[in-house]
């Protein structure tokens, strides 16, 4: 195991003890105790009697996060993520690789360290995500290379490019191999991929995946020897479908967020899905286990788990069935008490971006009526996956209209990274019935993406993000509410409350103008992700993402 890459003054010369029931997930036990911490290392455990009625767990551990869709740095994800409890992430830098290349990711390390949180961050492998988007960067197999060779980099991030790793595409199977040279673990992305397929993906070394939808995918994953990480994000949320799996296979599960917007990060995180799984009469023993030591060993991470010898890294909780963190700790550093963070966060030094984007006009978005019959992007609230359906639309002076009664609405993607005209396509299950959206937090490539009821609120909404050189935006007439993100569009250093509160703003604006999806933005910036069937829009045109193809917008 490696030494943890953080260490703070705070650690020298600390000593400490502290007692309560005592959940080992190594020997599987509960037992009272006192644990004696020497800076920052757990130096002895003395099985004994005591009166503290507290439990004290191993610290918690997302096994699969994208720090940017909390929309704050790193450093600030941190702060708010050690009062619930949780010490580690398995952190993905795929987003602003897209933005930045190899110099995000080193950004985000680089203000990861600036705290005691111990963020383990991957190399993203499909960066861009496909050839068929403009991204701001490319990342190729020699790049990887380099980043699997830091010591901060646990594992080869999200191998999206499933169909690459069928057809043995020469790069992707190069960074794949990079990833095996060095040691260091492969994470999955294969939606609904079976059969002969999934076996070959599995064969190819990936050994997780967290786009299962459903139970029967889940175990077909596990038969194949890819553990599931178990997903309950801001967009996609599959944890009550997935949680017997516990019971079923708990050595092969992780739970993970995914993606997590800055209104649930305030909330909560690990810590509240077990709550959830205990109230549904999962032993908290075994949950514990799955969010600490299996995330630990696949990674193989240097976080402790309350055994002597190990790094100081735990929790105090109340009781095991509500969780509710008294206080966390992270190499023997109190890091959050009674829900506060206990340890600041500097300035940035700089504030990395690359937006070139141009404003829009309502002209751009216009289009023709040679064909009233069209392809409707179908959106579910609550999940990534998207459906296909045909809808007859209206022109006025030649230019086809949203069906605001039918809810099909225009939607568009802009190219942020360089000039060119937007693509346009429509879209159903928004519902606004006034304004519109736009968001460059746009996966993967995070170009601009616009959902409204008119041409001019559409363009209105895009420009505003343009204007702020990253951001969302909602527009209605001349009514305006803009969140900007500096920070490669997409994150803020801002804290998690204030972009919480900013956001929570702009969701209810948006809602006022008719949306029923739980969280619009959040969905907004999956609908650019064209590695998620069946339909979706990128800056270069409608595409079918069960054929893996552009296609046309008129029927």
């Amino acid at each position: 195991m490696r030494s943890a890459h953080h260490k703070t003054e705070s650690m020298e010369n600390q000593k400490f003890t502290l007692s309560g029931n005592i959940v080992d997930v190594v020997n599987q036990r509960i037992y009272t105790g006192t644990i004696s911490v020497t800076d920052g290392v757990i130096v002895a455990i003395k099985d004994e009697p005591v009166i503290e009625t507290n439990y004290i767990i191993p610290g918690l551990i997302d096994a699969h996060v994208h720090i940017e869709s909390s929309m704050v740095v790193p450093a600030r994800f941190a702060q708010k993520a050690v009062v619930h409890g949780t010490v580690a992430t398995v952190s993905d830098p795929h987003e602003i690789a897209n933005v930045l290349g190899i110099d995000g990711v080193k950004f985000m390390i680089k203000n990861g360290k600036e705290t005691p949180f111990k963020f383990f961050f991957g190399a993203p492998s499909c960066v861009p995500a496909t050839s068929f988007e403009t991204a701001g960067a490319i990342v190729d197999s020699s790049q990887v290379a380099q980043l699997l060779a830091m010591d901060e980099i646990y594992y080869l991030a999200e191998m999206m490019n499933f169909p690459g790793v069928i057809f043995d595409d020469a790069e992707v199977m190069a960074k794949l191999k990079a990833a095996q040279t060095a040691g260091k673990p492969i994470d999955g992305h294969a939606p609904g991929l079976q059969g002969a397929d999934l076996q070959k993906y599995a064969q190819a070394g990936i050994s997780t995946d967290h786009e299962c939808m459903n139970m029967d995918e889940a175990l077909a994953k596990i038969n194949a020897n890819i553990k599931v990480q178990i997903r309950e994000g801001s967009a996609a949320k599959n944890f009550d479908d997935l949680l017997p799996l516990v019971n079923l296979n708990p050595n092969m599960v992780m739970f993970c967020s995914d993606d997590k917007h800055p209104d649930e990060l305030a909330k909560g995180h690990i810590n509240l899905l077990l709550k959830r799984a205990v109230a549904k009469g999962y032993h908290p023993l075994t949950l514990l286990t799955i969010c600490t030591k299996n995330v630990i060993d696949h990674y193989h991470l240097p976080v402790g788990l309350i055994q002597k010898g190990d790094s100081a890294d735990f929790v105090v909780v109340d009781n095991l069935v509500e969780f509710g963190v008294l206080s966390t700790f992270i190499n023997g550093q109190k890091v959050a008490e009674n829900g506060t963070c206990l340890f600041d966060v500097k300035p940035l030094d700089v504030t990395p971006n690359n937006f070139n984007s141009e404003f829009i006009t309502q002209e751009a978005i216009k289009v023709s009526d040679k064909n009233l019959n069209v392809k409707v992007i179908e959106v579910e609230d609550g999940q990534l996956y998207t459906k296909s359906s045909v809808a007859k639309l209206t022109a006025i002076d030649g230019n086809l209209q949203a069906d605001i009664p039918n809810d099909v609405l225009k939607i568009v993607v802009q190219n942020r990274y360089q000039v060119s005209p937007p693509s346009v396509g429509f879209i159903r299950g928004f519902g606004l019935k006034q304004g519109a959206l736009a968001s460059s937090i746009a996966h993967d490539s995070h170009n601009i993406v616009a959902v409204g009821v008119n041409d001019a609120d559409i363009a209105s909404a895009v420009n505003e993000v343009v204007k702020n050189k990253g951001g969302i935006a909602v527009v209605n007439g001349i009514k305006k509410r803009v969140l900007p993100l500096p920070v490669a569009g997409i994150m803020s250093n801002d804290t998690v409350d204030d972009i919480a509160a900013k956001y929570l703003q702009l969701s209810q604006f948006a809602k006022q103008l008719g949306t029923p999806l739980s969280s619009p933005f959040m969905t907004l910036a999956f609908m650019s992700l064209l590695v998620i069937p069946e339909l979706k829009l990128g800056d270069k045109g409608l595409f079918d993402g069960t054929k893996f193809e552009f296609t046309s917008i008129y029927e």
